[in-house]
């Protein structure tokens, strides 16, 4: 009897270990135990707990997220723009002027440097050659096809395998906590719509980025979406709020970037009533990711590190603050 009984208790005793166990699973466990995190936490268990004075009913609960530098990599240059000269250089055989036409001839002799140079205009040229003139379906077949293929010329990693695995984690726990999360950028919102849902678990309506216009037409007995080469909307800076008012319809109450593109959304965001927090991933990790900010070329980060401390805004600490950067290779 006694035997049995001290049995029933080691079984019952185990049972208790094993519940807890599940119940203190830290669901950021890819994030130190640094102020960021808590600072997430403590907004997250404030916001859905209905005694709260910081309650935000589930239908309220909108969580926006910049995509380059915020949920994946963005170094050397942004990933839509590689896939754009990627593009150039395989239509280059149906156009045999580009060898002497600016900005292409560039592109195809590889001098990214001169590309860039050539400012807003060139870069133009290279998006209208290599998003518009075709149907939605032929650019989403042509982006998918590209991921599968290309690597990361650091890495050599699939370039949506390039993100952040202490971010995934953030949009699972807020999900599980009631907010929806949103992709809100300045690339392409018809390049990200590719791989958002299976990348992040963001589904394409979820997904608020720059856009060319388009039109419908039939084109042989088929209807079809075609893109047009002229700019519809820029989702940066400024056109960040008007893209999240136009597209989502409610201010959100957590948003999260890492440069000075993302910084009125931000300031929006905070500016609401109630509890909001605004969070700036900070690139400080030159080993496992890269380290820039002020002076960078890409993702620059200066009024935010100025303002993030009087705006109330969090700023995450790449190299201090994530245990791990990208998930290990699939």
């Amino acid at each position: 009897m006694y035997i049995r009984y001290k049995l029933r208790l080691l079984l019952a005793a185990g049972l208790l270990l094993l519940t807890s166990a599940f119940s203190v699973a830290d669901p950021l466990s890819s994030w130190n135990d640094s102020d960021s995190k808590k600072a997430i936490i403590r907004f997250v268990e404030k916001v859905t707990r209905k005694d709260s004075p910081d309650f935000i009913p589930e239908s309220q609960r909108i969580a926006t997220f910049d995509n380059d530098g915020t949920l994946w990599a963005e170094q050397p240059v942004y990933f839509q723009l590689i896939y754009a000269l990627d593009q150039v250089k395989k239509m280059a055989p149906k156009h045999p002027e580009w060898k002497t036409q600016e900005p292409f001839a560039s592109v195809l002799r590889g001098d990214t440097q001169k590309v860039m140079a050539s400012g807003k205009e060139g870069l133009m040229k290279i998006l209208a050659a290599t998003h518009a003139n075709m149907t939605a379906e032929e650019f989403h077949a042509n982006v998918s096809d590209w991921l599968k293929t290309a690597r990361h010329p650091k890495t050599n990693r699939p370039y949506n395998e390039m993100i952040y695995q202490p971010m995934l984690e953030l949009l699972d726990y807020l999900r599980a906590n009631g907010f929806k999360t949103f992709i809100v950028s300045g690339g392409g919102v018809d390049f990200m719509r590719v791989f958002a849902e299976q990348t992040y678990g963001i589904p394409p309506d979820q997904v608020v980025g720059s856009s060319i216009k388009a039109k419908y037409e039939v084109r042989d007995g088929t209807p079809a979406i075609i893109k047009l080469p002229e700019i519809n909307l820029i989702d940066d800076k400024e056109g960040k709020p008007v893209g999240i008012h136009q597209y989502i319809g409610q201010r959100p109450s957590f948003a999260f970037g890492n440069s000075d593109g993302d910084y009125q959304m931000l300031e929006w965001t905070t500016a609401g009533t109630g509890a909001r927090l605004g969070l700036l991933l900070h690139h400080t990790d030159a080993k496992r990711e890269w380290a820039y900010d002020r002076d960078s070329h890409i993702g620059q980060l200066s009024k935010g590190l100025d303002d993030a401390a009087k705006k109330g805004w969090t700023v995450v600490d790449m190299k201090n603050d994530w245990k791990v950067v990208f998930p290990s290779p699939r």
